[in-house]
Protein backbone atom coordinates (compact mmCIF):
# COMPACT_ATOMS: atom_id res chain seq x y z
CA UNK A 1 0.00 0.00 0.00
CA UNK A 2 1.14 3.52 -0.68
CA UNK A 3 2.14 5.65 2.28
CA UNK A 4 0.06 8.81 2.48
CA UNK A 5 1.50 12.12 3.63
CA UNK A 6 -0.56 14.10 6.12
CA UNK A 7 -0.20 16.66 8.85
CA UNK A 8 -0.59 14.16 11.67
CA UNK A 9 2.53 11.98 11.25
CA UNK A 10 1.20 9.22 13.48
CA UNK A 11 4.44 7.26 13.23
CA UNK A 12 6.31 10.09 14.94
CA UNK A 13 3.51 10.75 17.43
CA UNK A 14 3.25 7.09 18.46
CA UNK A 15 7.03 6.96 18.91
CA UNK A 16 6.92 10.03 21.19
CA UNK A 17 3.98 8.50 23.05
CA UNK A 18 5.95 5.30 23.67
CA UNK A 19 8.90 7.26 25.03
CA UNK A 20 6.66 9.29 27.36
CA UNK A 21 4.87 6.13 28.45
CA UNK A 22 8.15 4.52 29.48
CA UNK A 23 9.04 7.59 31.57
CA UNK A 24 5.66 7.56 33.33
CA UNK A 25 5.76 3.83 34.01
CA UNK A 26 9.26 4.13 35.49
CA UNK A 27 7.85 6.48 38.15
CA UNK A 28 5.24 4.01 39.39
CA UNK A 29 6.21 2.29 42.65
CA UNK A 30 7.08 -1.35 42.00
CA UNK A 31 5.29 -4.04 44.00
CA UNK A 32 3.53 -7.36 43.50
CA UNK A 33 0.33 -5.60 42.40
CA UNK A 34 1.69 -2.95 40.08
CA UNK A 35 4.42 -4.99 38.35
CA UNK A 36 2.07 -7.03 36.08
CA UNK A 37 -0.01 -3.95 35.27
CA UNK A 38 3.05 -1.87 34.42
CA UNK A 39 4.40 -4.68 32.23
CA UNK A 40 1.06 -4.95 30.40
CA UNK A 41 0.89 -1.16 29.93
CA UNK A 42 4.39 -1.18 28.50
CA UNK A 43 3.64 -4.00 26.06
CA UNK A 44 0.26 -2.62 24.95
CA UNK A 45 1.39 1.01 24.74
CA UNK A 46 4.56 0.46 22.78
CA UNK A 47 2.96 -2.04 20.40
CA UNK A 48 0.47 0.61 19.21
CA UNK A 49 3.22 2.44 17.35
CA UNK A 50 4.86 -0.75 16.14
CA UNK A 51 1.59 -2.04 14.70
CA UNK A 52 0.84 1.32 13.12
CA UNK A 53 4.22 1.30 11.38
CA UNK A 54 3.57 -2.23 10.15
CA UNK A 55 0.14 -1.14 8.89
CA UNK A 56 1.77 1.55 6.77
CA UNK A 57 3.89 -1.12 5.13
CA UNK A 58 0.99 -3.51 4.66
CA UNK A 59 0.88 -5.58 1.51
CA UNK A 60 -2.90 -5.44 1.17
CA UNK A 61 -5.94 -3.54 2.40
CA UNK A 62 -6.91 -6.52 4.56
CA UNK A 63 -3.44 -6.60 6.16
CA UNK A 64 -3.64 -2.84 6.79
CA UNK A 65 -7.06 -3.18 8.44
CA UNK A 66 -5.83 -6.05 10.58
CA UNK A 67 -2.85 -4.03 11.88
CA UNK A 68 -5.05 -1.03 12.63
CA UNK A 69 -7.40 -3.38 14.51
CA UNK A 70 -4.43 -4.48 16.68
CA UNK A 71 -3.59 -0.81 17.36
CA UNK A 72 -7.14 -0.19 18.59
CA UNK A 73 -7.15 -3.39 20.64
CA UNK A 74 -3.90 -2.49 22.40
CA UNK A 75 -5.15 1.04 23.06
CA UNK A 76 -8.18 -0.41 24.85
CA UNK A 77 -5.94 -2.70 26.92
CA UNK A 78 -3.70 0.21 27.82
CA UNK A 79 -6.63 2.39 28.89
CA UNK A 80 -8.00 -0.38 31.10
CA UNK A 81 -4.66 -0.96 32.81
CA UNK A 82 -4.18 2.80 33.28
CA UNK A 83 -7.50 2.84 35.11
CA UNK A 84 -6.34 0.01 37.38
CA UNK A 85 -3.15 1.95 38.14
CA UNK A 86 -5.09 5.16 38.80
CA UNK A 87 -3.49 7.07 35.94
CA UNK A 88 -6.77 8.10 34.31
Amino acid sequence: MAKFENNYDLEERTLKFSKRLIKVLNKIPKNIITNPLVDQCLRAGTSIGANYREANGASSKKDFQNRIYFCKKNQKKLYTDWNYLGLV
